[in-house]
């Protein structure tokens, strides 16, 4: 990717994380970047276009492991909680109000936008069930794509504007309350016993 689209993306995102999507315009993208508007359109039509373009940015960043662990050497517990800890960490910096304003006034863009995000996220569920039945840590009786689809809608749903308008927790807080009840539905003896004496060690290190 060219470098300054890259720039350019990245600055936005950083902006709508901040601020809201409706509430930035290209002027304040312009004045953030230390770049004219003329720049900026040579690569992005319109406002759309950008936030079409820099929610494809994000999501493919997104697809690259980044939990900072060597998963190869990693049950599949320890792959749930790594990657719990660095969702929890991203959504410190969420917005919240970004999810209502992409289904209110980009709905098209949002639809694209939560279809891939599910796409890929059903694979990498599908694939830590797999590991965790083949290493004796999760039930061997689990019906794998119906759990990961209904663990992925659970996902979709509490990115829902009306369940976040009607909750007086953070998201971080439900984030981490859907996981617990995740890992604890999936986890056999075994599973269970070892996952609250991870949780353990990471609560008592905090």
């Amino acid at each position: 990717m060219d470098e300054k689209v890259d720039r350019i993306l990245t600055e936005s995102l950083r902006l709508f994380k901040k601020n809201g999507i409706r509430s930035v315009s290209m002027d304040d993208v312009s004045k953030e970047l230390g770049m004219s508007k003329k720049t900026i359109y040579q690569y992005f039509a319109n406002k759309t276009e950008l936030v079409e373009k820099v929610l494809a940015h994000m999501h493919e960043k997104e697809r690259i492991p980044c939990i900072g662990e060597d998963t190869a050497n990693m049950n599949a517990i320890d792959i749930l909680l790594a990657v719990s800890k660095n969702v929890s960490i991203q959504l410190k910096d969420m917005n919240p109000i970004n999810a209502y304003e992409l289904q209110k006034y980009y709905p098209a863009i949002y639809r694209e936008f939560i279809t891939r995000k599910r796409d890929h996220v059903f694979e990498q569920v599908k694939q830590n069930f797999i590991q965790g039945i083949a290493e004796g840590i999760y039930r061997n009786d689990l019906d794998v794509d119906l759990i990961a689809r209904l663990y992925i809608q659970k996902l979709v749903d509490v990115h829902d504007p009306e369940f976040l308008s009607s909750v007086n927790f953070g998201f971080e807080k439900v984030f981490q309350v859907m996981f617990d009840n995740h890992i604890r539905g999936i986890a056999n003896a075994e599973g269970l016993a070892y996952y609250e004496k991870q949780t353990k060690m990471l609560n008592n290190n905090i």
